[in-house]
């Protein structure tokens, strides 16, 4: 499967940011000078009418409940509580949209695979999840968060999977980095890349994240600007079906 482009070009680029110029190769970058100067929620629900029209581009952060996907979102927004923390797995049941320095959104999706949920609920966030992803003009990249302390997991792998077989773009942000060592974190990204591998021609970019030792922040930040400076505003059409 060929690995979609995460919205920017090659393996080496030079963007400008703050009249900076920030070099970075895969998985290879330099200080980041995006600052977030303002981060609010816009809204929330599961209704294509009800979302913000696609007129910024946007950045979908998803993954397995419990993943520390909201703890994430707020290291990188410098904004504790923005995006709600909870202690009971699979409390997103929304599309979450946050505006960030009024240009562009933090989409926060609910996790996958949140066991004490229903049969009927997991249907219902997966329709919604996947025709947003799938049909979202504005969408640049999706975040898919990996828990750093477990090999491989199953629904990681079928979910990257699929969003290859859609040809969506994508990165993969390891989380938890701080809760094990350097050496374990490296050996369970090499076996999570080398199993990627099984279906796709390579692997796309990562970042290793701590959201309490704010690790990752200035180059997620600095991926998010140098796509930002690229974004087109594309053609849409304004519809009220909801998911």
């Amino acid at each position: 499967m060929h690995m979609p482009d995460a919205g920017l070009g090659g393996d080496f680029i030079i963007i400008h940011i703050k009249c900076l110029n920030i070099k970075f190769t895969t998985n290879k970058f330099y200080l980041c000078t995006m600052i977030v100067k303002s981060a609010e929620f816009i809204c929330s629900n599961t209704q294509v009418s009800k979302l913000p029209p696609p007129v910024k581009p946007e950045y979908a952060f998803i993954g397995r409940s419990n993943v520390g996907k909201s703890s994430l979102i707020n290291m990188l927004v410098a904004k504790k509580g923005l995006a709600k923390t909870s202690q009971t797995p699979g409390k997103t049941q929304l599309i979450n949209h946050f505006l960030i320095n009024d240009n562009w959104y933090i989409v926060d999706l609910p996790g996958y695979g949140y066991a004490r949920a229903s049969k009927s609920k997991k249907a219902d966030w997966d329709k919604f999840i996947h025709t947003y992803l799938d049909k979202r003009e504005s969408l640049q990249c999706v975040m898919v968060l990996i828990d750093s302390r477990l090999e491989p997991q199953k629904i990681d792998l079928e979910f990257c999977d699929w969003l290859g077989e859609k040809g969506l773009s994508f990165v993969l942000v390891f989380t938890k980095a701080d809760k094990q060592s350097t050496v374990k974190t490296d050996q369970n990204i090499a076996k999570f890349k080398k199993a990627l591998l099984a279906t796709f021609d390579e692997t796309p970019r990562w970042f290793i994240t701590s959201a309490e030792l704010h690790t990752g922040r200035d180059e997620l930040l600095g991926f998010i600007g140098g796509i930002n400076q690229q974004f087109v505003v594309p053609e849409y059409k304004i519809s009220n079906n909801e998911f």
